[in-house]
């Protein structure tokens, strides 16, 4: 049986950053996905801390995670620390954005 976490992980690949049209966890921008009794936890960073899609992004992450059956509650933390940077995107988006 495909736990819980895993599936929030697969869902999040459907959320997309509507500036680089790529999804969130491929660009890296996923630092950690935590379940426990069905609150999920996402930590989270943004590509630059003056993200005006901020909010876009939260509500694309509900609305793929909340239906995911076993899910009570998600909270999405956003953290600077790592900075993003290129270096976090997987290889596939790289050669996709011309970045390797």
């Amino acid at each position: 049986m495909i736990s819980l976490e895993r599936k929030v992980r697969s869902a999040l690949k459907k959320v997309l950053d509507p500036e680089l049209n790529a999804n969130i966890v491929d660009l890296g921008l996923i630092y950690d996905v935590r379940e426990d009794l069905g609150e999920i936890e996402i930590e989270m960073t943004l590509t630059s801390p003056g993200c005006p899609l901020a909010g876009v992004i939260d509500q694309r992450i509900r609305e793929v995670v909340e239906p995911i059956r076993g899910v009570k509650k998600v909270v999405v933390e956003i953290v600077w620390d790592p900075p993003w940077s290129t270096e976090m995107m997987s290889d596939e988006i790289k050669a996709e954005l011309g970045l390797d």
